[in-house]
């Protein structure tokens, strides 16, 4: 990964808990949180006991080149979702200000948790990879990846990324099943019918999160 290739850009605890649809007894789970980013999901719900890891390719490298990079792109992104505003709905963010320092604070609070967390909270690894073992978590969490970037992973990789978040964890949750034009993910179906292959529960829940238009749907798989 080249880091000047990276576009950083990161959600709160609260947009976790209304996206995948976490519950008061879920904060308690082990919880990984995949293609986290510099959101501050982890920092959030650590700082309140809670028990995370985060997993990104970003997190090779350290809190201060992140951070430039936030720095570096940050415009760019706002100029973009202005020029795009008529993909999202404004009822809850009411306008890109807002949105802007939403993401900011969520993207500092990151840094600085980053900066000081103790070793194997925030690990350096992608899917469809991920270096532990089997069930070692209760939960995975994969925001803002799959399915979203149908364009550029192809369902291979989504069916392979998706098998190896089931071994990882009991029970996976992915979020949003649009494409960053708002449209159904032509690799969704073909997940779901892999997974209830395998004798796996799924499931199409609705998400309280409903920021981008279309995004209002998560998958859940479990054992």
């Amino acid at each position: 990964m080249q880091l000047d290739q990276v576009v950083p850009w990161g959600r709160s605890l609260a947009e976790y808990r209304e996206m995948f649809d976490l519950s008061e007894d879920d904060k308690h789970r082990r919880i990984l949180g995949c293609a986290d980013g510099p959101a501050s999901f982890n920092a959030e719900l650590s700082f309140m006991g809670g028990n995370v890891v985060s997993v990104d390719p970003i997190y090779q490298f350290s809190a201060d080149e992140i951070y430039q990079r936030v720095l570096a792109v940050f415009k760019q992104v706002m100029d973009e979702v202005e020029a795009n505003k008529a993909q999202f709905n404004w009822d809850v963010i009411p306008n890109t200000d807002r949105l802007g320092e939403m993401r900011l604070a969520a993207m500092e609070s990151f840094v600085a948790d980053y900066r000081n967390a103790q070793p194997g909270r925030y690990v350096a690894a992608s899917l469809p990879a991920l270096p532990f073992d089997d069930n070692y978590f209760e939960i995975a969490l994969c925001s803002h990846y799959l399915f979203l970037y149908s364009d550029k992973v192809d369902l291979a990789t989504h069916v392979a990324s998706v098998n190896e978040l089931c071994r990882v964890a009991q029970e996976v949750r992915i979020y949003p099943l649009v494409d960053l034009n708002g449209q159904p993910s032509p690799h969704v179906q073909a997940v779901i019918d892999d997974q209830t292959a395998q004798g796996r529960n799924v499931k199409l829940l609705d998400s309280d999160y409903h920021f981008q238009k279309g995004a209002d749907q998560l998958l859940v798989i479990s054992q």
